[in-house]
């Protein structure tokens, strides 16, 4: 469990702390921030790239990507599912025209390096897993919707990387499962709601302050709502990590890209999310020498008898 203590006046957590590259993580630390581009390139490097320029220039710590082995993920039936498209018509011909390949990995590896900004990426099943780490990723990140998938989070942990574990669509009794499976230390915990985008009524922020008394891991959010301020109510709440779909335009083709920011959207989140901390100050009140100024020109002064009822 994380305990609650006090330096200079404000309350922080204290708790374990997981480095990811060159990045330590934990209550108390700047916030981790990842910008998820998931699928939001359509299947384009080009628009990859755009999309890690717009992180670095935001200064997010990393982006994230989403890796499938499409014949093994969704069955034939699915896969031959009617879906118009613009790869084709049926749900097949969509998945894997928005999965990148070896060569565009290659590439994105590359850009990542030369920009300075790490990547990796949730892996949805082990041959993805066995793809992905080929690139050394500082992490890996089990989506939501694999976190029942036992097989999958040992064959992930045995690559002996942090793990980033999201929680939506999860009971308590499932979360506390999957840790049990994972059995590491070096895990982050992110609270999320699986809707895209999340109805407002059903964000539960809450459960972030749930997380960091019940769980000695760095809390995290992984937010899919319209809009900042959850994701900065969050951090706020003591989420060390947050994480956020990013587009070019929101009324890009696909599913993702409604629950996604857009540039100038997520440069306000990152730049208000890394204002937290001196905003909260350290909770000692004081006249400040900007105010004594002020005092000499607005305060007004009442005699002892003027209080006096």
């Amino acid at each position: 469990m994380a305990k609650a203590t006090t330096v200079n006046g404000v309350s922080e957590y204290m708790g374990k702390t997981v480095k990811v590259g060159n990045k330590v993580i934990g209550h108390g630390l700047p916030c981790f921030v990842i910008a998820e581009i998931g699928i939001n390139h359509n299947g384009c490097v080009k628009t990859a790239k755009k999309l890690i320029d717009i992180a670095v220039s935001s200064g997010c710590d990393a982006v994230k990507f989403q890796k499938r082995t499409v014949d093994f993920v969704y069955t034939s039936e699915e896969l031959a599912m009617p879906r118009p498209n613009p790869f084709g018509e049926t749900n097949g011909a969509l998945k894997r025209g928005l999965e990148l390949k070896f060569e565009d990995y290659e590439e994105i590896n590359e850009y990542c390096m030369k920009k300075g900004i790490m990547w990796f990426a949730s892996c949805w099943d082990k041959n993805s897993v066995d793809f992905i780490e080929y690139f050394n990723p500082p992490c890996y990140k089990i989506a939501s919707a694999t976190l029942t998938n036992d097989d999958l989070l040992r064959h992930t942990v045995s690559k002996g990387k942090p793990i980033l574990l999201s929680t939506g669509m999860s009971t308590m009794q499932e979360i506390d499962h999957a840790l049990k499976v994972i059995n590491s230390e070096n895990v982050i915990l992110y609270h999320c709601t699986s809707t895209y985008p999340t109805d407002p009524q059903e964000s539960n922020l809450l459960a972030i302050q749930t997380f960091i008394n019940k769980y000695d891991y760095p809390i995290g959010y992984s937010g899919h709502e319209r809009g900042l301020t959850p994701t900065i109510l969050s951090v706020a709440l003591g989420a060390c990590s947050i994480e956020r779909h990013i587009t070019l335009d929101r009324t890009m083709w696909g599913s993702d890209h409604a629950a996604s920011l857009e540039p100038t959207g997520l440069f306000r989140l990152t730049r208000d999310v890394r204002a937290i901390p001196v905003l909260f100050g350290d909770g000692q009140k004081v006249v400040y020498n900007s105010e004594k100024p002020i005092i000499k020109k607005l305060r007004q002064v009442y005699s002892e008898a003027s209080l006096q009822v």
